[in-house]
């Protein structure tokens, strides 16, 4: 399958408040909301949520309603892309900032916004989601979108990487304090900046780049402005937002979003038995989610999205009902790092309750799982099973 490929409405009737809780979904996603749709189809209700259904919670975190998902909306408004953050968002102002860059290099570097601006420019498409991202949220913690910056591999060849580095840490603005009880004289609370790091091969990949524009506008300071990391095919947590600061070190960087957070536990088999392997959340693993449903008379379409690390897709599937894994339609404008947009259309259903579920693999090999096949996974990161959507007509 070429993997170059590209791509909403309204929630009515649905299922009972119970069904939600038994998702796990959060009680702020279940305000009223209204939405559109084109005149000449009919919005077909997922009932696996309720009516009142709205992805956008009250304060702070925000998240895109993924029901809206069509061919119009393939880039993500900069105001619905979904944001996290873990520590106070910074006020940095553009005219005095300055991206520091220090360490094991042969040039230190303290860059003014508009001397990075003189930097050769890139653009690229890139999609992203949180690693705390699935079914239960209905999978609204992502994005797609259009970025304008420069590269970061051109960046660290001007400065000069020593022969030791091993690893580029990237701070943001955005600090807070954290309690810290081991391996201190005085055990408390130590202002600590968010961090986050790529080893120095990962680093040099010519797509990871520094971004300060988000579909052609200035990059919003909730998206992370002035200046953000964009790491495409990993998860958002990776992406940077505020950069203040690139450290090249010859050490691992054991911050708490690398070491002690976003970590993900699972067993795995080692011979005949099961070990615990314990790993930093970094690139996106497969997934696919049908997102949308529409009636024309008696055809149905189904539109879905699939995201990945960037590996070219072998096959994306969809089953009705049980029935047997068919193909699906990938829209055209798709490229390797944004997000897969699909359609599927069929005709013959009759009066009643229906399932309809995807699948993506790889040319790899590697298919999207199942729930049961995540059984061992005892974090919420990374959580990409398949998940089935209930409807009914």
């Amino acid at each position: 399958m070429n993997n170059d490929i590209s791509r909403r409405d309204i929630i009515r009737g649905g299922a009972a408040l119970a069904g939600m809780a038994a998702l796990g979904i959060p009680e702020w996603m279940l305000a009223a909301q209204g939405q559109t749709q084109a005149p000449s189809e009919e919005v077909i209700p997922w009932t696996d949520i309720p009516a009142n259904f709205t992805p956008s919670p009250p304060t702070g975190l925000r998240t895109l309603d993924t029901r809206t998902l069509q061919k119009s909306t393939f880039f993500t408004p900069n105001d619905d892309f979904f944001a996290v953050q873990h520590y106070p968002v910074p006020t940095v102002d553009p005219a005095t900032y300055k991206l520091r860059l220090t360490g094991l290099v042969n040039k230190p570097m303290a860059l003014t916004l508009d001397e990075l601006k003189r930097r050769p420019r890139m653009e690229q498409v890139v999609c992203f989601e949180c690693s705390g991202n699935n079914p239960a949220r209905l999978n609204t913690l992502a994005g797609n979108a259009r970025w304008g910056g420069t590269s970061l591999n051109s960046l660290l060849k001007d400065a000069g990487l020593k022969a030791t580095a091993r690893e580029v840490v990237f701070f943001g603005f955005d600090k807070s304090t954290e309690d810290i009880a081991h391996g201190v004289p005085q055990p408390g609370q130590y202002e600590q900046h968010f961090g986050r790091s790529l080893a120095v091969d990962d680093a040099a990949q010519p797509e990871m780049m520094i971004a300060w524009e988000m579909n052609g506008a200035p990059l919003p300071p909730k998206n992370g402005g002035p200046v953000r990391l964009i790491v495409p095919g990993w998860y958002g947590v990776a992406n940077v937002k505020w950069m203040d600061h690139i450290h090249v070190q010859d050490s691992r960087f054991m911050g708490r979003f690398m070491a002690r957070d976003y970590v993900q536990l699972m067993q795995a088999k080692a011979g005949d038995e099961l070990v615990w392997d314990e790993t930093s959340v970094s690139r996106m693993r497969l997934k696919t989610m049908v997102a949308r449903l529409t009636r024309s008379g008696g055809k149905y379409t189904a539109t879905g999205f699939v995201l990945n690390d960037g590996t070219p897709l072998k096959s994306v599937e969809v089953r009705v009902d049980g029935g047997p894994w068919q193909p699906v339609t990938m829209e055209r404008g798709n490229s390797r790092y944004s997000w897969q947009l699909f359609t599927y259309e069929w005709t013959g259903l009759t009066s009643g309750d229906h399932t309809i579920v995807s699948r993506a693999t790889d040319v790899n090999g590697t298919m999207q799982p199942e729930e049961a096949d995540l059984q061992t996974k005892k974090t919420r990161w990374e959580n990409n099973a398949q998940f089935t959507r209930k409807f009914k007509v």
